[in-house]
């Protein structure tokens, strides 16, 4: 059983919850990044936890990644790494 770090948290009235993945996550093909985001989104569903699904990560050079809708993009573009990985409050357990 795989277990992740989540903040489950609400930005602007929507739920989201944050996943925060391995790095290598990244170097993956666009079609892996889907089925994980897509197998993270039934787990978190499965638990209760409210939202999409949005997948953090920081590379190799130290800058935040994600994965998120494009209607999220613009939040997660004006937030540090740091800022979301303090709001953790849950750990999900998939598998």
């Amino acid at each position: 059983m795989e277990q992740f770090q989540v903040a489950h948290i609400n930005v602007q009235g929507v739920n989201v919850v944050v996943v925060f993945v391995n790095p290598g996550l990244g170097l993956r093909p666009r079609i892996e990044q889907q089925q994980v985001l897509d197998a993270l989104q039934s787990c978190a569903s499965a638990a209760g936890l409210a939202g999409n699904v949005v997948l953090v990560w920081r590379d190799n050079a130290g800058l935040m990644n994600f994965i998120a809708p494009p209607n999220q993009h613009a939040f997660f573009r004006s937030v540090t790494f740091e800022s979301l990985y303090g709001q953790i409050n849950k750990t999900l357990r998939c598998g």
